[in-house]
């Protein structure tokens, strides 16, 4: 037993021996290794730079003499020099204490060329791509360079653009970059269908949405490009049309844009969910805010028991009640609307509840985006600053007046923490759009003083110098006249939301009885009261000719004087100037020049101008339309006065009035009527009468048969205006059955009645119609949305009418009618 005990004992000693000496050894093994890995470098050289110095390649690798240097530390200097932009390739590698660092250099870009372009110039695809001349090239940075090409085709219609890259050597490593470009045909949208839509039609539901199908007037209105992006924007706008017209449950499903490659054209499906039409409950306010009279805030409520649901509606409310909370001194009240439906009734109960909200405040507004509207053009949409109360709610109309300023295509409103717990960042994110437009018109109007073929230039600038100024310069030319414009408008003047600006104009027609010359402007200043009242203040001046030459000397009798009895030279002539005809040419005939027109009083006028009218002028107009320029909701009404008097030859007080109400009759079909009235006075003060030129002159404008001039009094057949007018329309416009509506055409049918009457000349001899005797009339249109602006032909026959009147039962021109 001893002797297997020792035996034992050897062999452990020999195995703790054995094992110790081989940790010696690995110990010495990794010891050796890490020496290696972790060499000193005494010096560093850089080989293969040309064009970059030798010291600023060691700058980028962040790796000095004398320092430890690990594989791990090559590998992150590699990457270092590589994200310059600098080097096609970077090789690292020791030799005992030298770093030799060896460096391919990037060729630098002389040009940036594009070949086989014509749909999109030069300026536009330069603006787009990275690869710039004098920077060196990246073969990356080429191929991004390819796929924003396409995309810039892609937002033009041209999808199926080919693009490709290549580079022409030069000399002294330079090279120019050349894209290559195959425009390809232009895709089209096919069809836009609709799934699941029950209440309304697709042709209701695509005169919603902006992108279009395809047709005639495409090249020219280009709303028929897919993209992505205004899909999700019809998605959005589709929702919002269905939200305000009851459907609070409305979703879309789906939407499906799929591209036929041998029509090279898109078919566009969205699927829909309407759901249940609702209407309004009960309407509430609940506070738990301590001190807020809920009683007086009732006023401020647009949702009404009884009326159909409208999510417009609701935020309107909460808007009207966050301001009057605000002006209460409840800075920090937050407005939250609780819906309760009742499927039974599908009705939805409103509960608009007051709670006192964090008590945050705006850190600061961070505009982005915007490379040519100026930031305080964007800042003066929001009604809170840095340094207020935080409120979403009026953040969220800051947004929708962005959106409806019409200078960016996409507007997106953010928050982020602030560097404190109470503060909050506004981020506003914009994507501008153009706001330039050159407009050409052309037509033919009948009647009046314009009749004849017509043609209209015009350039306007909504966002002149990204400043929000709004500016507009056209010229118009008929076969007898010639209209000049200018108008300019500031919308925020003085840093307020007063609308401040000027017009000048001139016209010249030598149509009609008598030719006329009339220079003038204005300069004005508007100042909203609510979102839908806005006043306006303005001075006017104009001058005025009238007559054949401009009532310039008026000389029958060619190159000869006229002369009195004594024989003195008479040097003005119009009409008879000596009622006895003592004056006579040379050869004693009387010297009468010859009248304008039959009418006497209208002669005398001629005779007297040149007039210069000074006057003030103020109006208020609520407008409450869904859409100005393409009404279907809405009341707009405009009253207002002009004094003249103010210096120049007038001295009158003129007061007019105008009414349009809008409604849609059918939502399926897209019938809309309308109702409209006016009606005006003038009166002349300071004892001298009214010029004949001051009276109104109405015709066509109220009652719709009858000539420019064809109502109210007149003397011998001319018409010499009148004091007062009095009109009513109704009318109803749809859609021409079987022609697609993105051609623009609609029909109309409408009834005009009106009258035109009073005159301080109604004692003159010859004079009539001075008698408010009622004209009407009914008829047919065709309305046209043409790209050059809309365009209007009218036959209407006149119901009640005067033997003197003069008729104009066939009317065409550019429409315009509130």
């Amino acid at each position: 037993m001893r002797a297997g005990t020792n035996i034992m004992r050897a062999v452990s000693a020999v195995a703790l021996s054995s094992t110790v000496l081989a940790a010696a050894t690995l110990g010495a093994q990794l010891a050796a290794v890490t020496v290696a890995e972790a060499a000193v470098v005494n010096r560093i050289d850089v080989r293969g730079n040309s064009r970059v110095e030798a010291d600023t390649v060691r700058g980028f690798m962040q790796i000095s003499a004398g320092q430890n240097v690990t594989e791990a530390d090559q590998d992150q200097a590699v990457r270092r020099l590589f994200s310059t932009g600098l080097f096609s390739d970077v090789r690292i590698s020791q030799s005992g204490g030298t770093l030799i660092v060896q460096v391919d250099e990037n060729q630098i870009v002389n040009q940036v060329l594009f070949q086989g372009n014509s749909k999109v110039k030069d300026e536009q695809l330069i603006a787009a791509v990275q690869t710039q001349p004098r920077a060196a090239y990246s073969s990356a940075t080429t191929q991004a360079d390819v796929e924003a090409i396409q995309a810039a085709y892609t937002s033009i219609g041209r999808s199926d653009a080919i693009v490709s890259v290549r580079t022409q050597e030069i000399g002294e490593n330079r090279v120019n970059v050349i894209y290559d470009i195959q425009e390809g045909d232009r895709t089209k949208i096919e069809s836009i269908s609709f799934v699941g839509n029950n209440a309304f039609g697709d042709s209701r539901l695509k005169q919603v949405i902006a992108l279009r199908e395809s047709g005639i007037l495409s090249f020219i209105q280009r709303n028929d490009i897919y993209d992505p992006e205004r899909l999700r924007t019809d998605e959005e706008t589709l929702r919002r049309f269905y939200y305000n017209r009851g459907y609070a449950d409305f979703r879309i499903v789906s939407s499906v844009a799929e591209l036929d490659e041998s029509q090279n054209s898109y078919f566009i499906t969205i699927t829909v969910d309407e759901g249940e039409r609702y209407s309004f409950g009960n309407v509430t306010i609940d506070s738990t805010v301590a001190g807020v009279d809920t009683e007086s805030l009732y006023g401020e409520i647009e949702t009404q028991t009884g009326e159909v649901y409208s999510a417009k509606d609701v935020e309107d409310t909460l808007v009207n009640l966050t301001n009057s909370l605000a002006n209460a001194g409840f800075a920090f009240a937050q407005v939250t609307p609780r819906g309760d439906r009742d499927f039974a009734s599908r009705t939805i109960a409103i509960d608009y509840v007051i709670d006192q909200g964090p008590r945050a405040y705006v850190e600061r507004l961070e505009i982005r985006g915007n490379t040519k509207t100026r930031d305080y053009v964007i800042r003066r949409e929001f009604d809170v600053s840095e340094g207020d109360a935080f409120n979403q709610v009026l953040v969220q109309r800051a947004k929708q007046r962005l959106e409806d300023l019409k200078y960016f295509d996409k507007v997106s409103v953010s928050t982020a923490p602030g560097a404190e717990p109470d503060r909050v960042i506004v981020i506003v994110d914009v994507v501008e759009k153009a706001t330039g437009e050159l407009s050409l018109g052309g037509g033919y109007t009948t009647g009046g003083e314009s009749s004849g073929p017509v043609a209209e230039i015009g350039v306007t600038e909504r966002n002149f110098l990204g400043r929000g100024q709004f500016i507009k310069v056209s010229a118009g030319f008929g076969a007898d006249t010639r209209n000049y414009s200018l108008s300019f408008t500031e919308p925020y003047f003085l840093g307020r939301r007063l609308a401040a600006g000027f017009d000048v104009y001139r016209s010249e027609s030598s149509s009609g009885d008598y030719d006329s010359e009339r220079t003038g402007g204005d300069i004005r200043i508007a100042a909203p009261i609510t979102e839908d009242l806005t006043a306006q203040i303005a001075y006017n001046i104009k001058q005025e000719k009238f007559g054949d030459d401009n009532g310039t000397t008026y000389n029958q009798f060619s190159n000869s004087q006229l002369v009195d009895g004594s024989g003195n030279v008479f040097e003005s002539t119009c009409g008879n100037p000596d009622p006895n005809n003592n004056i006579v040419d040379p050869n004693g005939r009387p010297a009468v020049a010859p009248p304008y027109t039959d009418s006497p009083i209208i002669n005398q006028a001629i005779c007297e101008s040149p007039y210069l009218t000074s006057s003030v002028s103020y109006a208020l107009t609520y407008n409450t339309l869904d859409n100005t320029n393409d009404p279907r909701n809405g009341f707009f009404i405009q009253a207002g006065q002009e004094f003249a008097g103010v210096g120049g030859d007038a001295n009158f007080v003129k007061t007019t009035g105008k009414a349009s109400y809008f409604h849609l009759l059918n939502e399926e079909y897209d019938v809309i009527g309308s109702l409209n009235a006016g009606g005006g006075n003038v009166t002349s003060f300071g004892g001298d009468g009214l010029r004949v030129f001051d009276n109104f002159f109405k015709g066509q404008d109220i009652v719709r048969g009858f000539d420019y001039k064809g109502i109210g009094p007149r003397q011998n057949g001319v018409s010499i205006g009148g004091n007062n007018y009095a009109n009513a329309s109704a009318e109803a416009t749809f859609p021409l059955p079987g022609i697609s509506r993105d051609l623009g055409f609609r029909g109309a049918v409408f009834a005009d009645a009106g009258s035109l009457w009073g005159s301080e000349y109604e004692n003159d001899p010859g004079v009539i119609g001075v008698d408010a005797s009622l004209r009407a009339s009914a008829g047919v249109g065709l309305i046209w949305a043409s790209p050059f602006g809309p365009l209007r032909v009218n036959y209407a026959h006149p119901l009640a009418k005067e033997d003197f009147d003069e008729l104009q039962e066939f009317s065409f021109g550019f429409s315009s009618r509130f």
